[in-house]
């Protein structure tokens, strides 16, 4: 195998990559801050939960691996001929280590666990013994996979409070896992609902892979009242909804919502009042998880 090593301008960042990925023939690109470690590096994040301050470094250091040598000449001497690629310098193109890639990739997750005998299994892992309740998802996956706090804080709230729930809301669904979760632990009729239509087809996807019976369709789909609200999105969209997920809050009903910032509670809590007097249940790492119930007398 060879590696193509380019110093990229922010401009110029995703066409590349996405040049080297989609037409010349990359096997996996990746970018890094080039100017890491150094007195110039910069944050591309923001605060969690907060738009990114800019799409990528100034100035980036763009890494694409291929079959061979002649593949990665082939690879830089196309890209470097075109006119809009005139300020991409190559750094260097260089032979590295014949490894199992893959066997590299799925040997750094394992099986997570969720509860003692509830967990997520890559599709690679043998099940743990203590399972008894598994979600066959693969780390890496867009929309969500359960290694970020929130989902995992959500996976516990629904491990630990388990009821034949008769109509479950999953909104801003992702990949599916929280309405996957629901299903395992007795949930019947599941909505789970979100903008992106590739999120609806990956959690379509999901739930067929784990075999479980759930409606994914666009947010119009959600109608009526739900005996369990589940919305793992952040905080700002999430006071925005409070209306709509209000709403959609049988008589008594629990609503479950994540991708809230600690410092963020108190925003949640007063824009829910109307309709739920919702608390923190659990935190990790920064984030909370806010639950509450409906009143029986909802509105």
């Amino acid at each position: 195998m060879h590696e193509l090593v380019l110093r990229v301008g922010e401009a110029l960042v995703e066409p590349v990559s996405d040049a080297l990925g989609d037409e010349l023939g990359a096997l996996a690109v990746s970018v890094e801050d080039a100017d890491a470690d150094s007195d110039a590096e910069q944050a591309l994040f923001g605060e969690p939960g907060l738009p990114a301050p800019r799409g990528a470094w100034q100035q980036s250091t763009v890494r694409a691996l291929f079959a061979g040598e002649t593949e990665a000449t082939d690879a830089a001497t196309l890209l470097l001929a075109q006119d809009w690629a005139c300020s991409v310098r190559v750094q260097a193109l260089q032979a590295v280590p014949d490894e199992d890639w893959v066997r590299l990739t799925q040997a750094q997750f394992t099986p997570l666990e969720i509860t003692p005998t509830f967990w997520i299994v890559p599709s690679w892992h043998e099940t743990p013994a203590a399972a008894e309740r598994v979600i066959r998802l693969d780390p890496g996956l867009a929309f969500g996979t359960g290694t970020h706090p929130t989902t995992r804080m959500c996976l516990r709230w629904i491990a630990r409070h388990a009821a034949p729930w008769v109509r479950v809301l999953d909104y801003g669904c992702g990949s599916g896992i929280l309405a996957i979760g629901a299903a395992l632990h007795g949930a019947r009729a599941i909505d789970a609902v979100d903008i992106d239509p590739a999120a609806v087809e990956a959690t379509r996807a999901n739930a067929l892979a784990n075999r479980v019976s759930l409606r994914a369709a666009l947010p119009e789909a959600a109608q009526g009242r739900y005996d369990l609200v589940l919305a793992n999105i952040l905080a700002q969209p999430l006071k925005l909804l409070a209306p709509l997920l209000g709403a959609h809050l049988a008589p008594g009903a629990p609503l479950v919502l994540a991708g809230i910032l600690e410092r963020q509670a108190d925003e949640l809590r007063a824009a829910y009042a109307p309709w739920c007097a919702i608390e923190v249940a659990d935190q990790e790492d920064g984030w909370v998880l806010m639950t509450g119930k409906a009143d029986e007398a909802a509105r």
